[in-house]
């Protein structure tokens, strides 16, 4: 019995993330407002009824697709920021890491640059939410630095708030630069030089905060 119960369960996984996978796709052309479920269901070839054993509605769906593109990154953000390098050294890993993740998962980034103001508020949200907890480990981590010192909670928030907010414009720009296929090889050299210097004029302006 429990073997059986196994097996439907791997099943309901398994149909559940082909309809991610699906919607994800479709969402490369449109936006989630515009998104019907029976288009997902007869990407993946299941009845439209069988959407709503993983999901009730489109938007459910949506808060999936940013719990699976966001949800995974709190290490990669928390790697990018944090360890005893020099600033420059931490800058020119964030870089690499943010281009490395885009190359490998477009369609992610693009829903995420598309939804984040987008037509359905529940998705607007999740995104901000998890920005949100993005930018409480980068402060975290900032307030590790001996840099930190003499610097308020809240400065130190609005610091970390710089940093995503300074990750999330390079992470769309490698985006475009992917896209563009290999003419855009030399705009995204050009990109990562400018997105290393970018970070190192918020850093900058760190150290003279307190001046």
């Amino acid at each position: 019995m429990s073997h059986t119960l196994g097996v439907r369960q791997a099943q309901k996984q398994k149909t559940r993330q082909a309809l991610l996978d699906a919607a994800l796709e479709l969402l490369a052309e449109q936006s989630l407002s515009s998104l019907g479920l029976r288009e997902v269901t007869r990407a993946v070839g299941v009845a439209p009824t069988a959407f709503y054993r993983h999901f009730r509605c489109t938007a459910d769906l949506g808060v999936a697709l940013v719990d699976e593109a966001l949800g995974s990154l709190h290490p990669l953000i928390r790697a990018a920021v944090g360890g005893t390098e020099d600033s420059d050294q931490r800058i020119t890993r964030a870089v690499e890491l943010i281009e490395r993740h885009v190359a490998a998962h477009p369609a992610h980034v693009r829903f995420i640059a598309r939804e984040q103001h987008g037509g359905v508020q529940r998705v607007r949200t999740a995104i901000r939410d998890q920005l949100a907890r993005f930018t409480e480990e980068v402060r975290e981590q900032l307030a590790q630095d001996p840099e930190s010192a003499g610097w308020s909670e809240d400065e130190l928030r609005m610091l970390a708030g710089v940093y995503v907010d300074q990750m999330l414009i390079t992470a769309s720009r490698f985006l475009e630069a992917v896209e563009a296929g290999a003419a855009g090889e030399e705009e995204r050299r050009r990109l990562s030089r400018t997105a290393a210097d970018q970070l190192r004029l918020i850093s900058l302006g760190r150290t003279h905060w307190r001046d």
